[in-house]
């Protein structure tokens, strides 16, 4: 009874909202152009890129920045950024370079003209307010010395041409790898800056044969100052171009740049080539929508409305993003999906309004036309609305620790509220105008007056052709000529006979386990997306430069800082053995380790604190060769007695070309170690910043807005009109979300935020088409479910065939966008609308001649009527038997 009551007033609420539409059209249809305009200025004036990545989409919260911050209070990160090398996320500004030789070609034959490179880059200039700005004037300096930080592969390189001028071999100037000795005696990690290499067959100290590759980084000083950013942003966009350059005089070499800024730029070079392409996607979706609500019938064909119905959440998409920019948001090319979202859903109301039109009579006044079909259709837009407004909202809660994810689900929640209002208002107008048009007989295209059919008889068969408006349909055996239109003649006169055939069912079953069993398989494989080449242009120097990359230095993982943060007995032998089992399994570059071979190398016994603590000082840091460890030791003292209150050392572990995959396993070892062993510390490289708990900050939001769609779906079970409807609507949107999940992994999606914003829309798309189509369904008084289904078709196909084709159609310009953002857009998008197509018109009328909800009673309760008439019919014919007679 309680469902009845709902379900009534609010069919009656809306009603009310369509008459009130129709009596105030213009004012419906003014109020929100004048918002868009408005809110379109707003869009020009302020918009604005967001240049911070790290922010967008590496995880808010996470451990990774709580131990940035704790080693940064112990070490400068400015200072230590040649040491802890990342692949991709080196924070603030540098120039990085990677040389590759020829195939079969040795990078170290070409020492002298890597060197001329360098020096190139050395004296290259930047001007900024008439001063010139060279490299030694922006690098970071070493503390010992104060000279630039290089790479030691530089000094490598200058050995061996040095070499080459005394007419020695390179052979005599020994390169081990991954670590080297150097001329002043340091031995060094070149781990990352050599790659492709070949060893010397049998050599035990692991001398280089050959290489492919050598990459070089020039690192720039941060101290946060404006200016000092500039001119650093500069001298990288001169560093890009000299690099364009020299590989234009060096066609024996390949050169592949990476500056700080590439990151971002190419992450928002997408939406730059986006553009055109989205541009001709509303085109096709205007011609689609236009074509799909045309008729023969030159008086109830609506293809203006269909073209409206697409501009109108044009519209309302230009005011959502105003509204953004005026509450300060900054563009990012995630946003990129909004407009597809926004349309998917929108131009399922209007094809529902559209559908709901042409099942209202025509003998009713325009205005009580318009409130039927609000009447008929809005309490269900209504519903799926809402849906998308919790799914969405749940993605902006706070619960979401990925920024790009909360801030697309912010913008999506005003796109709907927009789409909402915009549907029922200025599309609400034009289809008031439209239902005007038609009672008083004018042409939908032309607008001129239809002529009466005998006019009409005498002119030519193309006249006839435009100006029909279908009079010799309308005859007492047509009920409803919108009945002509295309898709649903399709639906009613061929499609729904084939898919209700006892012969195509078991076809469909078997269909439906194949589509099941792939779903159940890529969902045993889903990989999460840390990768940050997933978000930028396919073709972009960043992704050239991290391919390149992968392939040749991913041997070994980004260079973890091992950082000790409490006092501790190093001299101790049982200390010693702990951080020997910490570090066991990794290269090292430490001072303990060499600390101890220095006391092993001189026999020199350090068993004690003041022992220990005073070699260390006046002795093994005094060497030329271990100066370098000063920056790695923080002293402190007390009265006459100095202690080692922090210190740290770098961990570096064998990798396969997964690198990024390795180092979070990596992380997942080693900070639980931290919380078990006595040595108190704490591992941090920048990339852990990126993929701290990346899976699970990523897939938070659409298992958030599931459980709260699904909750939603158990509270209203006996509030909406029949439970069954809900029951079957769960089973349903589970099925297509798994199946766009376990199929987009199986075309090579990673879960990263562009695919999880698509998942999450998924779970609303499948509800706005499923949801009419099975409440109408379990609704329907028909004998049989197959005659059910079939008018739930009839009733709802046209509407779901129209929009998921515009909606399909829309998308095909995105595959020619080079970009890794919008493939996998493309890819789940296309998921989406096809599992969706496929449960609407395969399985769902397939299935639901199965199993509940049974029509049986329907046919008791008609057969039951039909007898009480029959009896009364019977009764009025005795009383008056003259009336047989009459008859």
């Amino acid at each position: 009874m309680l469902r009845q009551v709902i379900h009534r007033g609010l069919q009656s609420f809306f009603y009310k909202l369509g008459l009130f539409v129709s009596r105030h059209p213009v004012f419906f249809l003014t109020v929100p152009a004048v918002l868009t305009i408005i809110f379109g200025f707003s869009l020009l004036n302020r918009f604005q890129p967001d240049t911070d990545l790290e922010s967008l989409v590496a995880p808010s919260h996470s451990l990774a920045k709580i131990e940035r911050s704790l080693a940064s209070s112990l070490f400068s990160l400015d200072q230590s950024k040649s040491q802890l090398y990342s692949d991709l996320h080196t924070p603030g500004r540098y120039g990085r370079v990677i040389l590759l030789s020829k195939p079969g070609g040795n990078i170290l034959h070409q020492a002298d003209v890597i060197l001329q490179i360098h020096r190139a880059v050395l004296e290259m200039k930047v001007n900024y307010k008439g001063y010139n700005y060279t490299f030694s004037h922006l690098c970071v300096l070493r503390n010992q010395d104060k000279k630039c930080v290089l790479d030691d592969i530089i000094s490598v390189l200058e050995d061996l041409r040095q070499a080459a001028l005394s007419n020695k071999t390179t052979a005599r100037v020994q390169v081990s790898y991954p670590n080297t000795k150097l001329k002043d005696g340091r031995s060094s990690f070149i781990g990352h800056q050599l790659g492709g290499v070949m060893e010397v067959p049998n050599s035990k100290d692991q001398r280089v044969k050959s290489a492919r590759a050598i990459q070089i980084t020039y690192y720039l000083q941060t101290y946060g100052s404006a200016t000092q950013d500039l001119i650093g942003e500069k001298w990288e966009s001169e560093f890009c171009k000299l690099m364009h350059k020299m590989q234009l005089d060096h066609q024996d070499l390949q050169l592949y740049s990476l500056a700080s800024f590439s990151l971002w730029k190419d992450f928002h070079q997408t939406s730059l080539l986006a553009r055109g392409k989205i541009l001709v996607s509303l085109m096709l979706i205007l011609l689609t929508a236009t074509l799909s609500s045309s008729m023969k019938d030159c008086l109830r064909s609506k293809p203006f409305l269909g073209l409206l119905g697409v501009l109108t959440i044009c519209i309302s998409s230009v005011t959502a993003a105003g509204i953004f920019f005026i509450t300060d948001g900054k563009y990012n090319s995630t946003l990129l999906g909004i407009p597809f979202f926004a349309m998917g859903h929108g131009t399922k109301g209007v094809f529902e309004l559209l559908s709901g039109w042409r099942r209202t009579r025509e003998n009713l006044p325009f205005k009580d036309r318009v409130a039927d079909a609000y009447s008929d259709v809005m309490v269900s837009y209504t519903m799926t609305s809402s849906l998308y407004f919790i799914a969405f909202g749940m993605g902006a809660s706070p619960f979401t620790n990925i920024e790009a994810v909360k801030v697309f689900c912010q913008n999506m929640c005003v796109s709907i509220l927009l789409n909402y209002f915009y549907i029922f208002s200025f599309f609400g107008s034009c289809l008031v105008f439209a239902g005007q048009l038609e009672q008083n007989r004018y042409h939908s295209i032309f607008c001129c007056k239809i002529p009466s059919a005998e006019y009409l008889d005498r002119k030519p068969v193309w006249f006839q052709t435009m100006m029909n408006d279908g009079h010799q349909h309308t005859s007492h055996h047509e009920t409803n000529p919108y009945q002509h239109h295309f898709i649903q003649h399709f639906l009613r006169e061929h499609y729904n006979e084939w898919i209700t055939n006892i012969y195509v069912k078991p076809f469909v079953v078997i269909l439906y386990l194949i589509y099941a069993s792939f779903s159940f398989m890529g969902c045993l494989q889903i990989n999460d997306g840390a990768n940050i080449i997933n978000l930028l242009a396919s073709e972009s120097p960043s992704v050239s430069y991290a391919l390149i990359q992968q392939k040749y230095f991913s041997n070994y993982s980004p260079v973890i800082g091992f950082y000790i943060y409490e006092p501790l007995e190093y001299w101790n032998g049982t200390v010693q053995e702990d951080l020997k089992t910490l570090s066991q399994g990794f290269n090292t570059v430490s001072w303990i380790e060499q600390y101890y071979q220095f006391l092993r190398v001189g026999n020199i016994s350090a068993t004690n604190k003041s022992d220990f603590i005073s070699i260390l000082q006046s002795s093994f840091l005094k060497k030329p060769e271990f100066q370098h460890f000063k920056n790695d030791i923080i002293f402190s003292k007390a009265g006459d007695e100095n202690n080692i209150i922090a210190s740290r050392l770098y961990l570096v572990a064998r990798t396969s070309e997964n690198t990024q995959r390795e180092a979070v396993e990596l992380l997942e070892k080693l900070r639980p170690l931290s919380l078990i062993q006595s040595i108190k510390f704490i591992v941090f490289n920048p990339t852990f910043v990126f993929m701290d708990h990346y899976g699970l900050s990523v897939t938070m939001p659409v298992l958030i807005s599931g459980f709260g769609i699904l909750l939603v779906l158990i509270l209203t079970f006996f509030l909406v009109i029949h439970p069954l409807g809900n029951f079957w609507l769960i089973l349903s949107v589970t099925s297509i979300e798994l199946g766009v999940l376990g199929l987009m992994t199986l075309w090579n999606v990673d879960m990263d935020c562009i695919s999880i914003l698509c998942l999450i829309y998924t779970l609303n798309f499948a509800i706005d088409h499923c949801a009419p189509l099975l409440y109408t369904f379990v609704l329907a008084t028909e004998h049989t479910r197959t005659q059910c289904i079939k008018n739930s078709l009839q009733e709802h196909g046209t509407a779901i065939l129209q929009n998921v084709s515009s909606f399909l159609i829309g998308l095909v310009p995105l595959l020619f966008v080079p970009s890794n953002l919008t493939f996998t857009l493309f890819k789940c998008l296309l998921l989406a609308g096809s599992c969706t197509l496929l449960h609407c018109f395969v399985i769902l009328p397939v299935f639901l001649t199965f199993f509940p909800p049974s029509k049986k009673h329907h046919k008791k309760k008609k057969r039951a009527k039909r007898k009480e008439r029959e009896e009364i019919e019977c009764i009025e014919i005795q009383e008056n038997p003259d009336h047989v007679t009459a008859v």
